[in-house]
């Protein structure tokens, strides 16, 4: 016999009630449909379940075709990764048909996509290439874009205008896959946020300081006019940025608020491999006003922005 003082609970008199009487959180009018592969894409998205992070994905949808329906600001911010992973086509036709209106980047953001411009191809082998000192010393990268980057100053013109101008007035091959070129052809202000030497070309001997800090800082205040544009159902999301990005939005949103600008109907999205700080705080939760939402999305970009892409062009949400 136990010598405890305690003794274990009876289990008489234990208190229950009808399930049905119960409210649930999971419903069987939630649950997956299995998709038939014969239909249309917008079938697949209905088909997810409305529970977790597939009814919010169905919800952000409805506020992106919102957004376009009354010609809102609607600012994608690429992290690199997303031209290093093949996703340029993607971002393209987005642009094309609207769903893109604004484009922010961070520095690697212009490398990539000036080197698949012009070689039709990107992203050395870093682990390799460091140890010969080899690393980030491609001729062409370095030389053209800090042209390019150099002009900028003379012609007014910010970092992300003025590499989209010169890909785009130049002969290279692939100049079609470039998104600064594109978006500088179809007028769609894309603005790039640099930190001194974090990328390749600010260590080669044609990069100059004052010209690359004078670029990114108009950016800056470019961005702040395209956030200000936000309110009323606008629409800001952060591919694959994981410090710059949502810090230059943070700052922007805050000059925004300084400035006059409540900036309170708008709504957030992360698309990102994997939960990060700076992301959740500076894009989905502090900068919220008291309309609108904010949505984290995780995933492989190589999967999650395909379906991105593929729903925003097929989902057909109802519209008020």
């Amino acid at each position: 016999m136990s010598k405890y003082k305690f003794k274990p609970f009876a289990r008489d008199g234990l208190k229950t009630y009808p399930i049905k009487s119960r409210k649930s959180k999971v419903q069987i009018a939630d649950f997956a449909e299995a998709f038939s592969p014969d239909r249309s894409f917008s079938r697949f998205v209905e088909s997810l379940p409305n529970i977790l992070a597939g009814k919010d994905f169905k919800d952000f949808l409805q506020l992106m075709e919102k957004a376009k329906i009354r010609q809102k600001t609607t600012i994608f911010a690429l992290g690199a990764h997303v031209m290093k992973v093949g996703l340029n086509p993607l971002i393209l036709k987005l642009m094309e048909e609207g769903w893109i209106t604004a484009l922010a980047m961070n520095g690697a953001g212009i490398i990539h996509d000036f080197e698949i411009a012009l070689a039709g191809h990107t992203s050395e082998d870093v682990a390799t290439q460091i140890k010969e000192g080899r690393f980030g010393m491609a001729e062409e990268t370095g030389e053209l874009l800090n042209n390019a980057i150099n002009s900028a100053k003379e012609n007014e013109l910010g970092l992300g205008e003025a590499v989209g101008e010169f890909i785009e007035n130049s002969d290279f091959a692939h100049k079609d896959l470039s998104i600064l070129a594109v978006a500088y052809k179809l007028n769609i202000p894309t603005t790039v946020h640099v930190a001194i030497g974090t990328d390749i070309i600010h260590f080669h001997q044609k990069a100059d300081g004052e010209a690359l800090g004078n670029a990114s800082m108009r950016d800056f205040f470019l961005f702040c006019s395209l956030c200000e544009n936000l309110e009323g159902g606008g629409i800001f999301i952060n591919i694959g940025s994981a410090v710059i990005l949502p810090e230059i939005f943070l700052k922007a949103v805050t000059y925004v608020r300084n400035r006059g600008v409540a900036l309170e109907d708008f709504s957030t999205a992360v698309f990102d491999f994997h939960h990060q700080y700076r992301p959740f705080e500076n894009v989905v939760k502090r900068p919220l006003g008291k309309k609108g939402r904010g949505f984290y999305f995780i995933g492989h970009h190589e999967i999650m922005i395909p379906l991105l892409a593929s729903s925003l062009r097929s989902f057909s949400p109802h519209k008020d």
